[in-house]
């Protein structure tokens, strides 16, 4: 079988990649060893950046009539509730000013309905390793019954890569010290509709609402405190050590049979192509969920690999493109992440301190939501640092940035 394109994996970032590269008319095939999708607690909240892209391949319009939820501020609280940082979208620039939060189920079907025309499926279908021709140049692919000839293939089959593996692109994966448990709460009381993330005094907390009046809940835990303990005492706990939580108790103990333990880890690949392969999501990059960047960067990866293989077709121009913004999306995803989930007491001191100065102060509060955003990338100086952690006053505090 020939192709323009094979696309291995159809998660977000390959479906992603398959909605771009059809829609700029190239012939792609989409392989996935799944017969279909796991309920996996994963990717739910766009950005706005994202938004503007997924509208232009009519994903964003299916996820609304799908009932999705636009959330209006991201909100970091101490564990009463009360707000130290507030990210408002409303003020950003352009018309997409909100979070939209749906299940990753509904994402994955949003993005499959909106597959152009010249995009085939083929699911249960295992890629054995990537065909070589006699100079060494990626050709395609290897199935369990067949192959995939095509002058690209595209890897976006995770962040064990099998393919990122066999191209000879090594990664150096750190792990945080902690996993996140994702619970699914049913029958709650409403909640505001924004992203909110507890500092607690065991570490981070996030919850959002999903349609159908759920909530989604992360806790962060140690590596092995479920195993083997008492899970209604764990879930009671939970909610007296974040008493705005409290009101949530009954539906987190019944969800607790039915809780996803996830492992949380950083990297980002040296190399984001080699010649007849590009690497999109997981496959060539992963952040800590805190900040709501992973399912977007790997939006970014395929629109930007869309506009370079429409344009120069150099896949070192993808690479060079691609790494400036995911080294600047990993330093924010970790600072984000280490203000409230380090709990040493150094991290803990310095993190309440750099929630406090930067939710008080206009011109870093913008700074930080129009980079999470998606909108553009302003990264933050060393001075900016000082003034995060209120070792020195800003002038300029009241002001939104220069370039808002």
């Amino acid at each position: 079988m020939r192709t323009d394109v094979v696309i291995c994996g159809a998660g977000v970032g390959g479906l992603a990649a398959a909605c771009a590269l059809g829609q700029a008319g190239l012939r792609v095939t989409l392989v996935e060893k799944q017969d279909a999708p796991k309920p996996v607690a994963k990717g739910e909240v766009f950005q706005p950046g994202s938004l503007r892209v997924l509208q232009s391949w009519g994903v964003a319009q299916r996820l609304d009539s799908a009932g999705a939820l636009r959330l209006a501020r991201l909100v970091a609280r101490d564990a009463a509730g009360t707000p130290q940082m507030a990210l408002d979208y409303g003020t950003l620039p352009g018309d997409n000013r909100w979070l939209l939060a749906h299940d990753y189920p509904a994402i994955l079907a949003a993005l499959s309905d909106s597959l152009p025309s010249g995009v085939e499926i083929r699911r249960g279908v295992l890629v054995k390793g990537l065909l070589r021709d006699s100079g060494g140049q990626i050709t395609g692919v290897r199935l369990a019954d067949g192959t995939i000839e095509a002058p690209l293939v595209v890897a976006a089959d995770g962040i064990s890569s099998r393919l990122r593996k066999e191209a000879g692109i090594e990664i150096e994966r750190a792990e945080y010290p902690h996993r996140l448990v994702a619970l699914e709460l049913h029958d709650v009381p409403e909640v505001e509709a924004d992203f909110s993330a507890y500092v607690t005094e065991r570490g981070l907390r996030l919850r959002y609402p999903l349609p159908g009046g759920r909530i989604r809940l992360y806790a962060q835990v140690e590596p092995d405190e479920l195993r083997g303990g008492d899970l209604a005492a764990w879930g009671r706990a939970l909610a007296r050590e974040t008493p705005a939580l409290a009101p949530l108790e009954d539906a987190i103990l019944a969800s607790l049979p039915r809780r996803q333990v996830l492992p949380v880890a950083r990297f980002l690949a040296p190399r984001l192509w080699i010649p007849g392969l590009a690497l999109v999501g997981e496959a060539g990059h992963a952040v800590h969920p805190m900040a709501a960047q992973g399912m977007n960067s790997a939006i970014a990866d395929a629109d930007c690999l869309a506009g370079v293989l429409t344009g120069s077709g150099d896949l070192a121009e993808y690479g060079r493109r691609r790494a400036a913004d995911l080294e600047q999306i990993g330093r924010t995803s970790h600072n984000a992440a280490r203000m409230i989930t380090d709990l040493s007491w150094p991290g803990r001191t310095l993190g309440r301190r750099a929630l406090r100065h930067t939710g008080a102060n206009d011109r870093l509060r913008y700074t930080v939501m129009h980079n999470m955003s998606g909108l553009g990338a302003h990264p933050l100086t060393p001075l900016d640092r000082l003034h995060q952690i209120g070792l020195l006053p800003d002038p300029r505090a009241r002001r939104l940035p220069a370039w808002a």
